[in-house]
């Protein structure tokens, strides 16, 4: 009698189906999901079925095929076959195991030879106990200022390219070095730029801790990054930060707490570039759409648009490189996303994604985003068809990325799409956009 295989039915059961999210994945949504991956990734056509998937449950076939076991790896987001219970029979092969004292003797004596080194654990166990920090100068000068300046910008640019989720780790390290240089020696003529230098340092790894999902550390890095601004006596750099923080409320569903860090940024307007003005505004019209408070929304997109429009570039904030009309129409376009997706004209949000989708080819992040936004967009307003096409080629810009953000953003299309999921167009983006989320989810 075959033994069941419980590890498979356990991985779906506790996946929910996109269909029905109070409900586990179901066998024929598991099928699906399986040809899809096969026929994005190898160009091959299977024919999985529920029955088949009851027949791998049930221990009936206890090795699927080479392309199955891929897929489903992936769906479930493990490493192994053995981890969902799949089992070559036919496979004799034994596996024997040195004890410690023979591992060290063959590596002592250069039996295994190069390449070839045998491992009792993970391979990142190599790297325990290796790593020296980093010693901090004595003194602090321009040299390390700048230093610090091109790694942040560094951090920027993967940031746009690959999202939040790739270089977290490495950029934290970076902070925590840098902010050791807060003890040492500065001249005090330097301390402000040391510290503005630092503090911006700060802004973009809490940017990338909350689009990688951790929250909590972002919330802490945030804090550290205000702390600095104000040291510094950087307004401006003050009101980056406060708009970072004012976005992370909006984000995790607190618009109430958005509203507020973005008026905080603007206690005093006087001291602020017009970017600095316009982008709290946008965070102010973003938290106020979500609050469902139409007009307040919209007059707070106007005075976005009014300061934007004021803008001097020789004049602006070394802090808010990125705020260009692409960007400053994405974030006014989200504001208006969430009102027209309450009923209002659609057509202003459409038009502001659009240019924001047009103005930005090279950063992946906001073409996720925004596409995915526009996608939704037309799922509930326009044409499903156009919709799952703009679907498509927000997963593919997602595909380059690590965002939790933009995972989230196609996930929200994904509930839309479910009122025409039975268009084959708009069914097949479903099951992409469930793979992805599945494989990229931790």
């Amino acid at each position: 009698m075959a033994a069941v295989n419980d590890q498979l039915r356990a991985a779906r059961q506790r996946t929910a189906s996109l269909t029905h999210p109070d409900e586990c994945l179901s066998r024929q949504e598991l099928a699906e999901l399986v040809n899809s991956w096969v026929w994005e990734h190898h160009r091959t056509r299977v024919e999985a079925s529920a029955n088949y998937i009851g027949q791998l449950e049930r221990g009936k076939i206890r090795w699927p095929g080479k392309l199955y076991r891929e897929a489903l790896r992936a769906i479930f987001s493990v490493s192994t076959d053995s981890a969902l219970g799949f089992v070559n029979a036919r496979s004799r092969r034994t596996v024997v195991k040195l004890d410690n004292v023979k591992r060290r003797q063959l590596f002592e004596t250069g039996a295994l030879g190069m390449g070839t080194l045998a491992l009792d654990g993970p391979m990142a166990a190599l790297l325990e106990g290796s790593s020296e920090p980093t010693p901090i100068p004595h003194r602090i000068g321009v040299t390390e200022i700048e230093q610090t300046r091109s790694a942040t910008q560094v951090f920027v640019s993967w940031s746009g390219t690959y999202g939040g989720g790739l270089a977290r780790e490495t950029v934290m390290a970076q902070l925590r070095y840098s902010a050791g240089l807060l003890e040492a020696t500065c001249p005090a003529r330097l301390r402000p730029e040391l510290f503005s230098a630092v503090g911006y340092l700060a802004d973009v790894a809490g940017f990338m801790a909350v689009d990688a999902n951790a929250h909590e550390e972002g919330r802490r890095v945030y804090r550290f990054a205000l702390a600095c601004a104000e040291q510094a006596k950087n307004w401006n750099l003050r009101a980056e930060v406060l708009s970072s923080m004012a976005k992370q409320a909006i984000w995790t569903g607190q618009p109430d707490e958005g509203l507020t860090l973005a008026g905080q940024g603007l206690i005093r307007p006087d001291r602020l570039t017009a970017i600095g003005r316009s982008l709290l505004h946008t965070d102010r019209a973003r938290a106020l759409a979500k609050m469902r408070r139409t007009s307040e929304t919209l007059t707070a997109v106007g005075t976005a648009d009014d300061h934007f429009a004021h803008a001097t570039p020789a004049d602006e904030s070394p802090y808010m490189p990125y705020y260009s009309d692409a960007r400053h129409a994405q974030l006014t376009g989200q504001a208006l996303f969430d009102l027209a997706i309450l009923g209002r004209d659609h057509g202003k949000a459409t038009d502001q994604l659009a240019v924001a989708v047009a103005g930005q080819p090279h950063d992946a992040l906001s073409q996720a985003i925004c596409l995915a936004k526009l996608a939704s967009l037309a799922m509930v307003t326009g044409d499903p068809l156009q919709a799952a096409a703009l679907g498509h080629a927000a997963m593919n810009a997602a595909g380059t990325i690590r965002s939790h953000r933009a995972t989230e953003e196609l996930r929200e299309l994904a509930r839309y799409a479910a009122a025409h999921q039975n268009l084959d167009e708009v069914a097949h983006l479903r099951q992409r956009i469930y793979t992805l989320v599945r494989t990229y989810s931790p």
